[in-house]
């Protein structure tokens, strides 16, 4: 059964308790981000992360980002070494999910057929305190049947709360500067693993700024 926190009434820090404690008990949690609402669990959990696939009914090939707390912590499950020390530091904390190449110590069941794995760290604090408290990444996607619209209201995936562990409410979500239904779209995703050259995956509602500080820093499109 889920339970469902509104964020507003009851305080970021009694949700984030709550939902590191349903999140190491293994279950599925949803919250909001930067962009629209995601469903997370542990990322080094193998059976929260096939839980995860299966509330989504998304095919086990295509793969699920992760989430961590702060730009310093994408260096430990992804590397990054050969990125300009500005670059990362440019495109997050933002909507911004970034494709490198994953480090051995990631769960070897998350994406198992993929040498990349894409990482977030988003523009919302309750999103950053849950990884940093979590103490590893968290596996995240949206709050939404693949192939069906992204989600910047809780009610509107009310139909996934039954196999949710927690729901954290908190309220509308609206990109600061494109509007709710920019915001909708998600991220932008690109691929930062050949230096110099990056590849967009899905333009998302950070395209320009995305692009602009790819640019100002000489990286050409592949």
């Amino acid at each position: 059964m889920e339970r469902v926190m509104n964020l507003t009434s009851l305080g970021e820090s009694s949700c984030v308790d709550a939902a590191l404690t349903s999140l190491q008990r293994g279950n599925v949690i949803a919250f909001p981000t930067d962009t629209i609402y995601g469903i997370s669990c542990l990322a080094q959990n193998t059976s929260a992360i096939r839980q995860l696939y299966e509330i989504k009914q998304r095919d086990v090939k295509k793969p699920i980002a992760i989430c961590v707390g702060d730009v310093a912590d994408i260096n430990t499950y992804a590397v990054c070494d050969d990125l300009p020390a500005s670059l990362l530091g440019s495109l997050l904390p933002g909507a911004v999910t970034v494709v490198l190449r994953r480090r051995p110590c990631l769960n070897p069941e998350l994406n198992p057929d993929a040498s990349l794995v894409g990482v977030r760290v988003p523009d919302h604090p309750l999103s950053r305190r849950l990884a940093k408290a979590a103490g590893e990444p968290l596996a995240l996607t949206s709050a939404n049947i693949s192939s069906q619209p992204s989600c910047v209201r809780a009610e509107e995936f009310r139909h996934l709360w039954p196999q949710l562990g927690l729901v954290l409410d908190g309220g509308l979500i609206t990109s600061s500067t494109e509007g709710t239904e920019s915001s909708r779209q998600g991220s932008t995703v690109v691929d930062l693993s050949q230096v110099g050259r990056y590849r967009m995956i899905r333009p998302g509602c950070a395209l320009e700024s995305t692009q602009s500080v790819l640019h100002s820093l000489g990286w050409k499109e592949r």
